[in-house]
């Protein structure tokens, strides 16, 4: 039994069918990718591009974990890839300037947040405004922050999700760019629940990137 998504964005004022394709740019976005984990996020977007749905390129996968698979990732992709080590940093904002002197380095213009489990600063922020997107596994506001999953479980909600939204100082607070929905089955495990959300993650990151991109576009001219 397939199950129900729910899809809302500000891009229309009516629900997206999962298959809607945006209008395309006519320059390829730039994008620069943060990842702290498998990077299952970042392949998606690779994917995304290399199939025509996405009209971008990735300029750099930066990653903050030495042991993150992302970075195998990237390199079976053939993706520039950088290893910023949180550790090695005196303050959050100390590493944010380092990120942004990387990804203006690598000419990258969006800031993707493929599973970046790092606060960002106004440093980050105040070099791509409204150019910054992360995904969070959860229905927001419902469930910001740190084990969104298990938080849903806990409550004893019936539905929860995932979220692209942009990044703003406060953690999981941006203005939405789309949702799916994802319901939460009798006796589901974190894990189980967890693998469900990041199916519905894939489908709707690269989306979110064009309508954002797409929205960018209409308000300030390509």
């Amino acid at each position: 039994m397939t199950e129900p998504t729910v899809l809302a964005t500000f891009a229309t004022p009516s629900l997206v069918a999962p298959d809607h394709q945006p209008a395309p740019s006519s320059n390829p976005l730039r994008l620069g990718l943060l990842a702290s984990g498998s990077g299952s996020n970042v392949e998606v977007i690779a994917q995304a591009i290399a199939s025509g749905q996405l009209n971008a390129q990735i300029q750099v996968v930066i990653y903050n974990n030495p042991t993150a698979k992302v970075a195998e990732r990237a390199e079976r992709l053939g993706l520039a890839k950088l290893l910023l080590n949180h550790r090695e940093f005196a303050s959050r904002a100390a590493l944010d300037q380092a990120i942004v002197a990387a990804l203006k380095a690598h000419q990258a213009d969006w800031v993707i947040m493929a599973g970046w489990m790092r606060i960002v600063t106004q440093d980050l922020i105040d070099a791509f405004p409204r150019r910054i997107l992360n995904i969070h596994p959860s229905l927001l506001p419902s469930f910001p922050g740190a084990n969104a999953v298990e938080q849903a479980l806990k409550s004893g909600v019936k539905i929860t999700g995932c979220t692209v939204h942009y990044v703003e100082l406060a953690v999981d607070s941006g203005p939405i760019i789309i949702q799916a929905a994802v319901p939460i089955l009798p006796n589901d495990t974190s894990e189980a629940l967890h693998q469900r959300i990041q199916v519905q993650e894939h489908r709707i990151f690269p989306l979110a990137i064009a309508l954002a991109a797409q929205s960018d576009a209409a308000i300030y001219g390509e």
